[in-house]
């Protein structure tokens, strides 16, 4: 079985000031940032590099987490790499499959429970 390359699409984190936090980061990293409301998106600075997406930090929760991986799969193979790292250990926790027209998606929980997703964008057309 031949694996689809898997990429880290973005690494998510839920902090205290996403605009800023965000203007922080597109100083380290060179990237372009957008500001969404109260929600700041970093691109990646280019080819090989890594996007970052801030929200607002949520109410404290016992063992709430505030950061996860987004894995990006070629389009059309996000249920098969679900069902193959579900086989490696992982456990399902939901799908958004209709919310968003650019991106579908499965977060998952790694064996010691922390939550990452494997999202599929369509092509561009």
């Amino acid at each position: 079985m031949t694996t689809p390359p898997i990429t880290l699409g973005s690494f998510n984190l839920e902090v205290q000031d996403p605009v800023a936090l965000g203007r922080f980061w597109s100083s380290v990293t060179g990237g372009s940032l957008s500001i969404n409301g109260e929600s700041a998106y970093l691109q990646p600075a280019g080819p090989g590099g890594f996007a970052m997406f801030f929200q607002p930090l949520g109410d404290a929760e016992p063992g709430r987490q505030t950061t996860h991986l987004d894995l990006t799969v070629p389009w059309g193979s996000r249920q098969s790499e679900v069902d193959r790292i579900v086989a490696l250990g992982a456990t399902w926790q939901w799908d958004v499959l209709d919310e968003h027209p650019h991106v579908r998606w499965t977060t998952l929980a790694d064996p010691e429970g922390h939550l990452f997703c494997v999202a599929e964008h369509p092509p561009a057309q």
